[in-house]
């Protein structure tokens, strides 16, 4: 066997097995882009009339959490969302495997109806939730019933006002999800044993 037949084979043996190793990775998340408005968008983020008890609906007829995400143009915090978190396969795939996410704009003009009915705009919809903090995020419970009577910051059943870190940032989705929230504060929930 001459060194060059074996480097080929060598070669061809180590492409083979890059090529297996490959397959084990886990898909790349979609790549964020930036929208009109300045506001981050991924290709899986719920299109809507922005009518919340539809959207709601629509969400758990899928199996699905609704949630609202605020973001704002040119807030640093809403790109490394974009930009690291989301870029995360493992955050990626687990909230748009398990949400129907909105992104709303905190400054934003289009017109929301809210779950009681009232039209506000996306600006007045956020003062009314006391949405403080771009990005945050809100989540609803499974069903809409009853959400009109309520007060609209006791419609959520959790909130997260901020990034958190990306574990902690995919822990409120788990939250959510396994609804934590009916036995205790998502703080408490992170402490518990796995």
């Amino acid at each position: 066997m001459t060194k060059a037949s074996f480097s080929r084979r060598g070669a061809i043996a180590a492409l083979g097995i890059g090529a297996l190793s490959l397959r084990s990775l886990p898909a790349a998340a979609a790549e964020p882009v930036l929208g009109d408005d300045g506001l981050y968008q991924l290709d899986w983020y719920l299109q809507s009339f922005l009518d919340l008890k539809e959207d709601l609906d629509g969400a758990t007829a899928k199996g699905k959490r609704f949630a609202i995400l605020w973001g704002l143009k040119g807030c640093p915090f809403c790109r490394k969302l974009h930009e690291v978190h989301m870029r995360d396969p493992a955050i990626e795939s687990y909230i748009r495997d398990n949400f129907e996410v909105l992104h709303l704009n905190h400054i934003g003009a289009r017109e929301v109806t809210d779950f009681d009915g009232s039209k506000l705009s996306e600006k007045a919809f956020a003062q009314a939730y006391g949405i403080r903090f771009t990005p945050s995020l809100q989540f609803f419970p499974e069903s809409a019933d009853g959400l009109a009577g309520k007060k609209p910051q006791d419609r959520e059943v959790a909130r997260m006002p901020g990034l958190l870190e990306p574990p902690e940032f995919l822990a409120m989705f788990k939250y959510v999800r396994e609804k934590g929230y009916q036995s205790m504060p998502f703080t408490d929930w992170l402490k518990r044993p796995v």
